[in-house]
């Protein structure tokens, strides 16, 4: 990759960034934890991509958005609404 491209790269990465704001990665047990506490939280769950098997997950907890990624799948409070998509991507 030329110096432009490396730099237009970073420049998008940046920009994902500012746009999706704050993202938090934790471990799985801390995920669920954050989870316990947060009723009626949406928590999104997609599965992993073709390069990172597993399922990955995001939710909002205190104006922050935490993630976090499982080989196993995460048992979810049933007082979390759960959203299924198709990919979960995070900048950086």
């Amino acid at each position: 990759m030329s110096a432009a491209g490396a730099a237009a790269a970073a420049a998008a990465i940046a920009k994902a960034i500012k746009a999706s704001g704050t993202i938090v990665s934790v471990e799985p047990s801390e995920f669920h934890r954050l989870l316990t506490h947060n009723d009626g939280g949406l928590v999104v769950r997609a599965p992993g991509s073709f390069l990172s098997s597993g399922h990955k997950y995001l939710t909002s907890y205190k104006g922050l958005a935490f993630y976090t990624s499982s080989k196993e799948p995460l048992s979810i409070p049933r007082t979390c609404e759960v959203v299924d998509a198709k990919k979960i991507w995070i900048p950086g």
